[in-house]
């Protein structure tokens, strides 16, 4: 377990952002998480690159000379032709609808000349950072080399915030420092729902394993009403309690670990809610026969692979009494019909709710944005993270360096003036 501080320890008010900043003329350093997947030579999804828009048309709008930096996949030092960031320069200028001058390298004379060329409104993009191994190292050098090309530094790139390499953690103490308009929104929509929440708040930690979540677990416990476990740990948190799950995935060498958390919720007054009852089936496979039976009653050599409809009315009952809401995670095997059911339910409830306006609803994780939108209920959640190991490293309470410098960067500054 981390000793570290986590992110309650930081005063996140302190932290900067690029509203009613001067920028005509300046040079601004923008660090994007243009990561995305790109398949035969084009943007096969262009979300990532969507969420730094607003960023780059207000800075563009300032007269501001814009670079955008940013990783892409793990070339580990070496440039290759498919790490290269040149489709995403293509796809950039179709979406802001200007040209956007790509730079072949992200650090040297010839990058610098680039720079020097932007004129007031243009947009630069350097080559992939990660093609020298300093970003990664979090390299005080490099990180001075990136700093020499703008006069001031916005990060926009939450999902990488929980890495302290040179253009997320470093590069913030050499310049003013500011966060980005999709940085500041994950921000905000982080601490509405964990460190400052309208109560009753209500997480739904879902997944496979719990001990892939138990950080997660363990600080929610202390911070949450109620936590609804879902996914195959549900499994592991009814055989703890004694409960023959039949075949069900389960990993009984965390009962410690399970108990443990139980009795941390018991003592903080936060409800751990489990499936009352549960979809069944012989295989996890398409097409297969599938029954509802009591969550005690697993039959063996059958698998529980979703919540059943007296589980999903209970929770619907529960998000009908809760504010704020914190999702991470699917209730069943949602990839495979039927077993989306309960997620599906569910996640339209709160998507309702959100609408009304009676419910702030924070959700993140991969299967989690795959899962509300295959309902159709992602668009009317309040805040959806693209963010994968960053909004998980929040929610178990981790400090994230990319938010801690923005936060510390001023407070140095502030102190030196």
């Amino acid at each position: 377990m981390s000793s570290a501080k986590g992110m309650g320890d930081i005063d996140l008010t302190t932290i900067k952002t690029i509203d009613g900043l001067d920028v005509s003329g300046k040079r601004v350093l923008v660090r994007a998480d243009l990561n995305v997947p790109v398949e035969a030579g084009a943007v096969a999804d262009a979300t990532r690159i969507e969420r730094v828009l607003p960023t780059i048309t207000a800075l563009r709008d300032g007269g501001a000379k814009i670079i955008l930096m940013s990783h892409f996949g793990r070339p580990k030092g070496e440039r290759t032709p498919e790490t290269s960031l040149k489709p995403v320069a293509v796809k950039l200028e179709e979406m802001l609808g200007t040209k956007v001058v790509f730079l072949d390298d992200c650090i040297g004379p010839q990058v610098e000349a680039g720079v020097a060329s932007l004129g007031d409104g243009d947009v630069g993009l350097l080559e992939n950072l990660r093609y020298h191994k300093g970003e990664t190292a979090n390299d005080a050098a490099f990180a001075k080399q990136l700093a020499a090309l703008g006069d001031i530094y916005v990060d926009d790139a939450f999902s990488c915030a929980h890495r302290a390499h040179a253009s997320v953690e470093a590069i913030a103490h050499l310049m003013p420092a500011y966060a980005g308009r999709a940085m500041i929104a994950e921000i905000n929509a982080l601490k509405a729902a964990l460190e400052d929440p309208k109560r009753p708040v209500m997480a739904v930690v879902g997944g496979a394993k719990v001990s892939t979540k138990i950080e997660v677990l363990t600080n929610l416990a202390k911070r949450m009403d109620m936590i609804v476990v879902g996914g195959a740990m549900a499994n592991t948190f009814l055989y703890a309690d004694g409960i023959d799950v039949g075949n069900s995935l389960c990993e009984p060498g965390f009962v410690s670990t399970v108990k443990e958390i139980t009795e941390m919720a018991k003592t903080s007054g936060c409800e751990i809610v489990l499936p009352v009852d549960v979809v069944v089936a012989d295989a996890l496979a398409e097409n297969v026969e599938s029954r509802v039976c009591g969550a005690t009653e697993i039959p063996s050599g059958m698998l529980a692979l979703d919540q059943g409809p007296r589980s999903v009315e209970m929770l619907k009952e529960k998000l009908g009494k809760t504010e704020t809401l914190l999702w991470n995670g699917p209730l069943g095997a949602f990839e495979i019909a039927p077993f989306g059911e309960a997620t599906t339910a569910l996640a339209r409830e709160a998507a309702q709710r959100s609408k009304m306006g009676a419910l702030i609803s924070v959700a993140g994780g991969g299967d989690t944005v795959r899962a509300l939108n295959m309902a159709g209920a992602a668009d009317d959640f309040t805040y959806i993270s693209t963010a994968g190991g960053a909004f998980l490293e929040w929610l178990a309470g981790k400090q994230l360096p990319g938010v801690a410098v923005l936060a510390k960067g001023q407070a140095e500054q502030t102190a030196v003036a």
